[in-house]
This record gives C-alpha cells, sequence and structure tokens, in this order.
C-alpha cells in the first residue's frame, strides 16, 4: 500500500482533499488526521469491520478502548444512553476541545470500539481539519494516536508517516498540533467525575466548573494487574521511543546533580544519553544531548513539545533519555503522566 500525504492549508480552498479522506471513511477505511492534541488514525465508528482496521494498521491491542469524535453537540444524543446535566455543562464550557467524558454507550457503539465495555468515551475536536472530515463523513469517527501502538504519539503529520507509511492509504497533513498531548478524559460514570487521563483540560480547569473530581491513581502509577482499561492512555508501557527512558525526581538541584552523575556513568559505558530539561536547568548538564521542554512556568508550553523531544531523541540515536520530573500541577500532570509510561515507570530519586 502506498501512503499520500495531503497538505491541508486551508478547509475551504483544500476542501477536496477532506471530501477525499471522507469518502475513504465511508468506505470502510482508515485515515489520519489532525486534530489540535496529537494527529487520530479515524474509521467509521459505526462500522466493526472498519474499526478494526485501525487495531491492525497500529498493532494495538484489542482491549485498549477508542475515543469517538463528533462535530457537532447534538451526535452525542443517539451514541449514548444518558446524558447527567454536569456532562452537558463541561460540553458547553470545552466543547470543542481536549476533552473526552466517558459516558454509557448506545446499541449503535460497537463492543469494539469500547473494548467490551458498557461505555463509550466521545469527544469534539477543536482543529477545522477534524471538524470537517467529520461533518463530511457523515458518521462519528473513532481514531486512537496515529502511532504504531505503544510509541510516541505523532504531533505532525511526518510522524505518522514515519510509524504507518506503507500501512495507511491517507494522511491529512494540517500542520503541527497545538495542543501536543492528547485530551483528558473524564469519566462521567463515576460517582464523583474522575480524571482517568490527564491532558489539557486540567484538574484545576475541571474543578472550577464541577467541584469536586478526582484523579484516577492509574494517573501516575501503573494499573494494577488484571485492572480493566477503562481508557485509551493506561496501559502500562506507553508513549515510548525506542531510547529507555528514566525520570530523574526531587529537587531542582538535587535533580541536576543527580542527572549529571548518571550521564557520566552511562557515557563511560558507551551509551548515547539524552537528557529532557527545562530553561531553568539547560545551562547546568555537563555531557549528553540537551533537548529543552519549555519553562517550567509555562506546562502548556512544555506539554505541547513532550513528544516531538523524545521523537527527536530516537532521531539522534540516543540509547538512554534522563528526564526532569515535573511538579504535577496543571498541565505538569498531564506531562507526567505521559513521561512515566514513556519510562515504564521506571523513576530514580534524587
Amino acid at each position: 500500500m502506498r501512503t499520500r500525504v495531503l497538505k491541508i492549508n486551508d478547509v475551504e480552498s483544500d476542501c477536496s482533499a477532506i471530501l477525499e479522506a471522507a469518502r475513504l471513511i465511508q468506505g470502510g477505511e482508515v485515515v489520519a488526521f489532525p486534530t489540535e492534541t496529537v494527529y487520530g488514525l479515524g474509521a467509521n465508528a459505526l462500522d466493526a469491520t472498519a474499526v478494526q482496521k485501525i487495531f491492525e494498521a497500529k498493532g494495538r491491542p484489542g482491549d485498549n478502548p477508542l475515543i469517538v469524535h463528533i462535530s457537532k453537540r447534538q451526535d452525542v444524543d443517539r451514541l449514548v444512553r444518558e446524558l447527567p446535566p454536569a456532562a452537558s455543562t463541561l460540553m458547553e464550557r470545552f466543547w470543542p476541545g481536549p476533552l473526552t467524558l466517558i459516558l454509557k454507550k448506545s446499541h449503535l457503539i460497537p463492543d469494539t470500539v469500547t473494548a467490551g465495555l458498557d461505555t463509550v468515551a466521545i469527544r469534539m475536536p477543536r482543529h477545522p481539519v477534524a471538524l470537517r472530515l467529520i461533518e463530511y463523513s457523515g458518521v462519528p469517527i473513532a481514531a486512537p494516536s496515529a502511532n504504531r501502538s505503544g510509541h510516541t504519539s505523532p504531533t505532525t503529520a511526518q510522524h505518522v508517516l514515519d510509524d504507518l507509511d506503507g500501512r495507511i492509504s491517507l494522511i491529512l497533513d494540517g500542520g503541527k498540533c497545538q495542543v501536543g498531548l492528547e485530551s483528558t478524559v473524564l469519566d462521567m460514570t463515576a460517582e464523583v467525575p474522575t480524571i482517568l487521563r490527564p491532558g489539557g483540560i486540567t484538574y484545576e480547569m475541571l474543578t472550577e466548573v464541577l467541584g469536586q473530581v478526582r484523579v484516577d491513581a492509574s494517573a501516575l502509577k501503573p494499573l494494577k494487574e488484571g485492572q480493566p482499561v477503562r481508557s485509551p492512555g493506561m496501559k502500562y508501557a506507553h508513549y515510548a521511543p525506542h531510547a529507555q527512558v528514566v525520570v530523574v525526581r526531587g529537587e531542582l538541584d538535587q535533580m541536576v546533580e543527580r542527572i549529571n552523575a548518571l550521564a557520566e556513568e552511562y557515557i563511560k559505558q558507551g551509551m548515547k544519553v539524552g537528557i529532557l530539561a527545562t530553561h531553568e536547568t539547560k545551562d547546568y548538564y555537563k555531557e549528553g544531548k540537551v533537548l529543552v521542554l519549555g519553562s517550567r512556568t509555562q506546562p502548556a508550553v512544555m506539554a505541547s513539545n513532550l513528544f516531538s523531544a523524545l521523537r527527536q531523541f530516537d532521531d539522534l540515536g540516543m540509547d538512554i533519555v534522563l528526564a526532569e520530573w515535573i511538579e504535577t500541577k496543571d498541565e505538569g500532570l498531564a506531562i507526567m503522566n505521559r513521561m512515566l509510561r514513556a519510562a515504564a515507570f521506571r523513576v530514580i530519586d534524587a
């Protein structure tokens, strides 16, 4: 299969490319497309056979549910059995945007989409290309991130091509994703609304609207053995580059000192070492290839750069990446959720 990439500079002038992608969706095929979070790999969410092609292209385990993407608020009504008033409030406040709501699913949603669960994850993306593709397709689109399963999520069309060239027929190139991390997943079927995967809509934003919100323990810890995967992004090892990632935790000066010592040790062993730093620390590292996420005062910027930095370490052929712990406030919670899974929860205390 030859994978084509169609550049979308404007949804009006380039509508023919989006229409072509929509026809593929209608025909039961998969298409990669941009959202404001990461690139998605989409298929008709109401067609179990089409959805299965997503799992085959990604090499994704069948117990990992997908998110259903819609283009209009009223599309939710036929996809769920009930809609809590709090969910409607969140839709008004945060849609379109990087917030996924878990709700009781209707009979229209195939079990393939939900990994056999009786709930479905739904969101309305903010990216104009994604919204137009869903509109033209005339069906909700199920889509995980458009990468090989377990690998770092793609934030550019080139990232998608690097992972899926020859495995899918079409990529819509809408430029670099703005948010850079997958959406927040909020379980609205729990007694207290519960964040299963943190993202660009933060705990602080949600509590401001809802009052009480809980963060699931799995946000910063691995799932217990046998615990069901209730949301995308809850798997033990996820978002990982080819290099081994190790997170170093502690006070800022202690982290820098420990990372410098570890880098020196690994380099003596003949390993190529990458260091994932911040503006506040970048000048204190003596060895290794240093990439900067951004300033600790701007967690949203750091979040948008995380996946690109991990992929850049792959391009540079690093053997190991030493990453600084980020304070888990605001978008920092989402950063550490992704970073810990990329590291398979390998953490060293400084």
